[in-house]
């Protein structure tokens, strides 16, 4: 095995073990749960439910922040074909401005879980705020989850890269604000083409107030 592949699977192998004591405490089919995009001041937030085979890990699968955008779309791929199953959900930026980012993202949460398909058992949720849609007894939040379990980093890669491949097509409409680079975050050539340009339709209104404000270049 090649210093590289073990490597890999050295990272991945105490997320595996997370999850499989709490399957043997539960006994039951079990999903992770997680989201990306809460920051940005463009585009929906995305989260993804999966319940993956612990009896066949995916070597490097880990918190997505950790990872290359290559190794992501590799582990993206991997995942997609090999877990039990999966689903992906978003809220868009209207959604955003309407009820809340927070909010919001329980309603990503909620569509990813409604796409999975399958009787699910229990869920483990990225954060210390559970689901409100799904009962109590059923869920278990768990801070920084995503660097902690296995299926949880799964739902981590799936949303994140679903959500960065969404920003790129995006930049391709609107490429003023440079969104195959900054994914909708506010650095400073995103907020300076934003007073230059102002808003497009994807843009976050009440995320982008504060910018609107004010006329002077970053």
């Amino acid at each position: 095995m090649s210093e590289r592949r073990r490597s890999k699977k050295s990272v991945s192998a105490p997320l595996y073990k997370f999850d499989r004591e709490i399957e043997a405490q539960r006994k039951c089919l079990f999903i992770g749960i997680d989201e990306a995009g809460r920051g940005p001041l463009a585009g929906p937030v995305v989260a993804a439910a999966v319940c993956l085979d612990l009896d066949k890990p995916i070597e490097g699968v880990n918190d997505s922040k950790k990872l290359q955008a290559n190794t992501r779309s590799e582990l993206y791929e991997k995942i997609t074909r090999e877990a039990r199953c999966w689903g992906v959900g978003l809220a868009t930026p209207e959604e955003i401005d309407k009820v809340n980012i927070l909010q919001a993202t329980f309603l990503a949460m909620t569509r990813a879980v409604e796409k999975l398909g399958v009787q699910w058992g229990f869920a483990l949720v990225d954060g210390n705020r559970p689901i409100p849609e799904i009962e109590t007894e059923r869920q278990m939040t768990v801070v920084s989850g995503d660097a902690r379990s296995a299926s949880i980093a799964a739902a981590s890669i799936l949303a994140k890269v679903t959500r960065d491949r969404i920003m790129e097509e995006y930049h391709r409409k609107y490429p003023v604000y440079d969104f195959i680079n900054n994914k909708g975050y506010a650095t400073a050539h995103h907020r300076n083409s934003i007073i230059e340009h102002g808003l497009s339709e994807i843009h976050r209104r009440s995320f982008c107030e504060f910018i609107l404000q004010t006329s002077l270049p970053l």
